[in-house]
């Protein structure tokens, strides 16, 4: 199985550990965010890792070559230009394009500043019997940009802006306010239905395919850990709860 993992981003909420530094390469109890990530996708049987660098790119590679690349395959997209998540996920088309049974089977997008136990393997059992789009994982929990989702779980909105504006997909009642977990499992089917070029954020990009009657699924992740780690506060916490046994790292 194959996966992305987001390491483009600056990091500019864990100033000042990002000054020198990826956000990638950020410690968390004496490992690194991607030696997090790539472990826990590891776990999962994944074997294949595209992964987008940019903000000290170079030290992500070395990392990389030092450490033998976690016995994995790990390809690079080296981003010039930030090109957000959309535009990120569409720059690496090509690995998960490549020839063989792998173009067919849905990949995993993982941030790397994501810390969670949420069961992969569950999200791509539910993806592939829903014959979905994407599954996003989401949570209950509060955030300032909640996703929308219908009675069956499709994605018909969100909510922006300080005047928590809806932004429609398809006009839905009821709906669950949701929060994304920042995991998701993708089809390769999705790269023929992304015509948005240069940099762009994969969310909007999600709802006019949702608009347009593809399945963009939730995953409710309630009952797992998860921890957002972006910012040096969020890197203490999540120390504590490996500490403590509430987050087992593998």
């Amino acid at each position: 199985m194959k996966a992305m993992v987001f390491a483009a981003g600056l990091g500019t909420r864990l100033r000042p550990l990002t000054n020198d530094q990826p956000k990638a390469l950020v410690s968390v109890a004496g490992r690194t965010l991607l030696d997090l990530t790539l472990t826990r996708l590891r776990s999962y049987g994944v074997i294949e890792v595209i992964l987008n660098v940019h903000h000290f790119a170079d030290q992500i590679m070395d990392y990389l070559q030092a450490n033998s690349n976690f016995g994995m395959r790990i390809e690079i997209s080296r981003e010039e230009v930030l090109l957000d998540t959309g535009g990120g996920l569409k720059k690496a088309a090509w690995f998960f394009l490549e020839s063989g049974k792998s173009a067919q089977q849905p990949f995993i997008v993982h941030n790397v500043d994501v810390l969670s136990n949420i069961d992969l393997a569950q999200m791509v059992r539910f993806h592939n019997e829903h014959n979905a789009l994407a599954t996003l994982a989401v949570q209950q929990r509060d955030t300032s940009r909640p996703l929308l989702f219908n009675v069956h779980g499709q994605l018909c909105g969100r909510r922006i802006g300080r005047e928590a504006e809806t932004e429609w997909a398809f006009p839905a009642h009821p709906v669950q306010s949701l929060a994304f977990s920042g995991i998701h499992i993708v089809s390769p089917r999705i790269f023929a239905s992304l015509p948005e070029a240069g940099a762009f954020s994969i969310i909007p990009a999600y709802l006019r395919l949702a608009a347009e009657g593809q399945a963009i699924l939730a995953f409710l992740a309630d009952g797992f850990y998860w921890r957002d780690l972006g910012r040096p506060q969020d890197i203490a916490d999540a120390e504590r709860d490996i500490a403590s046994g509430v987050y087992p790292a593998i």
